[in-house]
């Protein structure tokens, strides 16, 4: 709160000790006409324009906040340095936001703040430093469409391939109280990747697998990361992880980011940079390698309960914009005011829009569903446990259907150390070989004992 120096008051005392009042009890609105009378017949006074600019900023009117903060910047007074950094934060005029955080904490070194403020301050400064940093690494991204929608209905805008997985809400998935949180699902329908509150009430990223027709084996994606994760998408390559975060740096709610599995464990998440990642929430980055489109979304200039799903060109080069002089362009373009500041000259992307909003499973012909596919004889496939005819038939596909999964996991780990074999050192050969040749014999003994339930399977199905 600021306090009121004594002032000539001349003619216009009472208006001006009760606007004071109104002030200092946060009653900006109040107070706002009578200052605002102040400055007109006095324009220059730097308290008057400090106390109308205050007023204007608090009643959401920062253009006008600025003029009249700026004439008390003039004059030096502290006060507006902490208005003006604010103001330059939110317009994203990131650079001026540093001088005038560093003009404030001036100031309050010079009265002898006490240290939990000024470090409070400090991190305002390096926040706004962060920012200044994001906005000069800003990516060259085509953002060709946009909707605002519910947040409840952000799913429905997202219309993915069915060789890119498939995305659902929570409680859609496992059937149980739906959760402010979506489950991605890999292509094979066999992987499943989504965020739930943790133990300490924080949302964290988890995966499952699918055995048979049970989803079982829930592990967390990141053992060790304590910051609020949710809303994951793997990209077509299996090993790439889009998410968002509210932790790991966020510069405001959540962050996009994105990582990748290597070496049994996702390496350390790189934070997207700006237009995708603002001061509000971003999230759901979703990339349709087969459409060649990309989904977003974010709450930025949005009222309550509403969020905008951007459209976009995914780039893998993921190319900067050339430094410019032009800050307001850039501003622009990190806020996307207009997306078509981020067009490309005279290109059409109709063609890519309305592949983006075409449902394709919709228009697909119906298909069977298929949970496996066994050759019982020259005439007959089952595709599904419903299809077979002897239950003993179906518990020993069961059990080769299990083995099989155990085969998936011992070759993944014995092509990882053969990698590791091929790239390393003689010790580390050495301390490798025995494992290496253990799954190997271990691969032989999984073979003969899966094609032996396969053989079993077909010769019930067929008795019967």
């Amino acid at each position: 709160m600021i306090l009121f120096a004594c002032l000539p008051l001349g003619g216009h005392a009472q208006s001006l000790d009760q606007a004071k009042k109104l002030y200092n009890e946060g009653a900006y609105e109040e107070a706002k006409p009578a200052f605002e009378k102040l400055v007109r017949q006095s324009p220059s006074n730097p308290s008057y324009n400090l106390w109308y600019g205050v007023c204007c900023f608090e009643t959401g009117d920062l253009a006008l906040a600025e003029i009249h903060l700026l004439v008390a910047n003039k004059r030096d007074i502290a006060e507006s340095y902490r208005y003006l950094a604010n103001i330059y934060t939110s317009s994203y005029r990131f650079a001026e936001a540093v001088g005038m955080w560093e003009g404030y904490i001036a100031h309050m070194k010079k009265k002898q703040e006490d240290t939990e403020t000024l470090e409070a301050l400090e991190a305002q400064l390096a926040y706004a430093e962060k920012l200044l940093r994001m906005k000069e690494r800003m990516e060259d991204v085509q953002v060709i469409d946009s909707i605002v929608v519910s947040k409840d209905k952000i799913l429905s805008t997202y219309f993915l391939s069915g060789d890119c997985g498939s995305l659902q809400s929570y409680g859609d998935f496992f059937r149980s109280t739906d959760l402010q949180t979506t489950v991605y699902v890999n292509p094979k329908g066999d992987q499943a990747y989504y965020g739930r509150p943790d133990e300490n009430g924080r949302y964290a990223l988890y995966t499952q697998s699918r055995l048979m027709d049970t989803w079982t084996d829930e592990s967390p994606v990141f053992a060790a990361d304590t910051a609020d994760n949710n809303y994951p998408f793997i990209l077509g390559d299996g090993v790439t992880l889009y998410f968002a975060s509210k932790g790991n740096g966020s510069i405001g709610g959540y962050d996009l980011f994105v990582t990748r599995y290597k070496n049994n464990a996702f390496l350390a998440p790189e934070q997207m940079g700006m237009p995708f990642n603002s001061t509000a929430n971003d999230y759901l980055m979703v990339i349709d390698e087969t459409k060649e489109i990309g989904w977003f979304v974010s709450d930025r200039n949005q009222p309550e309960g509403k969020a905008c799903v951007y459209l976009f060109i995914p780039d893998e080069s993921r190319k900067r914009i050339a430094a410019s002089d032009d800050d307001l362009q850039l501003c622009r373009r990190a806020t996307l005011a207009s997306i078509k500041d981020t067009w490309a000259a005279d290109r059409d992307y109709s063609v890519l829009i309305g592949r983006a909003r075409t449902d394709e499973s919709a228009l697909a012909a119906p298909k069977r569903l298929h949970d496996f596919e066994f050759v019982v004889n020259d005439r007959t496939t089952h595709y599904t446990w419903a299809d077979f005819k002897s239950a003993e038939a179906a518990n020993a596909y069961r059990k080769a259907e299990s083995i099989r999964l155990q085969i998936e996991s011992v070759e993944q780990k014995l092509n990882e150390s053969r990698d590791k074999y091929t790239a390393g050192n003689d010790a580390a050969r050495s301390r490798l070989k025995p494992a290496i040749l253990k799954s190997e014999e271990e691969l032989l003994t999984l073979y003969a004992q899966m094609n032996e339930w396969i053989k079993k399977t077909r010769n019930m199905e067929n008795q019967h």
